[in-house]
């Protein structure tokens, strides 16, 4: 099912108290000269590369961002603006799981497939928005087929998620395509599993 993609009444206001994110400003001497730095407190988060064999597919998902709506309405000459593709992910709030735990519970949520920990394989950690975040990710990767699947996925609560095939031999092609809004993550995972591939 494909999640609707009316978004109207669009209004802007100040952030106060959120949950996730804690904007503050940095005070630090560099060589001797006082400097300050703008920077937000974020969760760190995973993301998991998901290849499904029987379909010979990449699983991204597809969902609205607000942050990227607003840079691309002024600019954009897409009629569907806001919306990108990226890996499956979440942020590490729960301190009871651990981060493969966490990116099963993602796989489960987005994308409707019940994966087992031991299928599940961690590929590396990096930052990212190291200019003003400074969050870690860490990339997993996991190889799913129908026998996974329970549900359609979509996310939980008022995620509007909509799960994606991109076919194996049009993922190169996908990734620097520029009428495709991806995340780096996306690009470097589908790089990693073809260089993966040629070892």
């Amino acid at each position: 099912m494909k999640p609707t993609k009316n978004i109207t009444n669009i209004r802007l206001c100040e952030c106060k108290d959120s949950p996730y994110i804690k904007p503050q400003s940095m005070i630090f001497c560099e060589n001797g000269k006082e400097r300050k730095w703008d920077i937000i407190q974020a969760y760190d988060s995973v993301a998991i590369l998901l290849y499904h064999k029987e379909k010979e597919s990449f699983v991204v998902v597809k969902q609205f961002r607000p942050a990227v709506y607003l840079k691309e309405m002024l600019h954009s000459v897409q009629t569907e603006i806001g919306w990108t593709y990226e890996l499956c992910a979440g942020i590490t709030d729960k301190s009871d799981k651990t981060l493969k735990e966490i990116a099963q519970e993602e796989i489960l949520e987005e994308c409707g497939y019940d994966v087992p920990l031991q299928e599940i394989h961690k590929i590396t950690e990096f930052y990212s928005s190291v200019g003003f975040a400074g969050s870690k990710q860490t990339l997993f990767f996991a190889q799913i087929n129908e026998n996974h699947k329970v549900s359609d996925g979509g996310g939980v609560d008022d995620e509007n998620i909509e799960v994606i095939f991109i076919p194996k031999n049009q993922a190169y092609s996908f990734i620097f395509d520029e009428s495709y809004p991806k995340t780096s993550g996306v690009m470097f995972a589908f790089l990693w599993f073809f260089t993966k591939e040629m070892l």
